[in-house]
């Protein structure tokens, strides 16, 4: 199996997703309020590891709701969505495996490419944007609002990625997660410039706060 195919699965597996065709989607072993890690600790569904994890599978889900709102002529942000549900699936299999396990070195996680591919796609949509010179009200055009609510769920995944990376070790081996939550901070920066730009593509202008 692929190193992509590796983190996805570890992903899926700590969501709860069956593997196999033979594998039950319910298995009942969480009713009592724990799930298991991708490295194997049983955890309570409320353990920080577990809400951050919850918040990027959630993120992941609105950026579908995204991608199905988005206006033919927002090709750019389209373009983009398969990269980035697919680095979030990385990411999550980060947050699922714990410093100190020997499977938390095999997983491939996020590093600084994909950080650039964000800057490189936030540039490119506000190359086509007036500058921005006062806050806007996150609405507009229905993808515009959605993309302001992936935002605001990719925010409060980083806030939880934070309480993390302030518990872990301090001898670098956290690093894949540091690299994670500095993806996740762009990713909100990415994720406001899509809803300037699926306003102006959607042909709706935006409301400046104040006026």
């Amino acid at each position: 199996m692929s190193a992509i195919g590796k983190a996805c699965e570890a992903f899926q597996q700590f969501l709860g997703w069956p593997r196999r065709k033979n594998i039950k989607t319910y298995t009942g072993t969480g009713d009592q309020g724990k799930t298991s890690l991708f490295s194997g600790e049983r955890v309570s569904k409320s353990d920080k590891r577990v809400e951050a994890c919850g918040a990027v599978d959630e993120l992941n889900a609105v950026l579908g709701v995204l991608i199905s709102l988005l206006p033919k002529e927002a090709a750019m942000p389209l373009e983009d969505m398969d990269r980035i549900q697919s680095d979030l699936f990385h990411v999550g299999a980060v947050l699922a495996t714990t410093f100190d396990s020997p499977t938390f070195a095999s997983i491939e996680g996020i590093d600084e490419k994909e950080v650039n591919f964000l800057e490189r796609a936030v540039d490119r949509m506000e190359a086509e944007l007036v500058t921005l010179r006062a806050f806007i009200l996150p609405r507009g055009h229905l993808s515009a609002a959605w993309a302001h609510v992936a935002r605001t769920v990719c925010r409060r995944a980083e806030r939880r990625m934070i309480g993390l990376v302030a518990e872990s070790p301090a001898d670098g081996s956290d690093s894949q997660l540091r690299t994670a939550l500095v993806f996740m901070n762009r990713l909100s920066d990415y994720l406001f410039v899509v809803a300037r730009y699926c306003n102006k593509m959607g042909g709706t202008e935006e409301k400046i706060w104040g006026q």
